[in-house]
């Protein structure tokens, strides 16, 4: 598949989407975007975890799971990972930024409770 074919939805997240290809029952891989100086809203998942690789841009993601709370920087070729119940959000540097996910298992189609909005450390513009 190229990602020029795949379909742009936006994320509960705020962020662009390109879902690409999945393997039902193992996982589902997607393109994410977000404009230059753009953030994300905070959102927990209710049964997906997954694995980000930026391949382009920069900028920050904050995650808490439990007690525990960091903020990441984000630049190409940084890796990390969003276990289950992790609440998340990232923000993108001047230059935007770019990643591609796996998330297993598969991202649920249609789901409206999958991505939860939580409260996160940044104000997200017009909200």
């Amino acid at each position: 598949m190229e990602l020029a074919d795949a379909g742009e939805v936006v994320a509960p997240d705020g962020s662009v989407v390109r879902p690409l290809l999945r393997l039902p029952g193992v996982g589902s891989f997607a393109h994410f975007e977000l404009a230059p100086g753009q953030v994300s809203h905070a959102v927990t998942h209710a049964t997906v975890e997954e694995i980000w690789y930026v391949i382009a841009g920069e900028g920050r993601m904050w995650r808490r799971q439990g007690d525990r709370e960091e903020v990441v920087r984000l630049r190409e070729g940084t890796c990390l990972t969003i276990p289950l119940g992790t609440a998340f959000q990232f923000r993108a540097a001047e230059a935007g930024l770019r990643a591609v996910a796996v998330t297993a298992p598969p991202w649920p189609t249609g789901s409206e409770d999958e991505a939860r909005i939580a409260e996160g450390p940044w104000e997200v513009e017009g909200t």
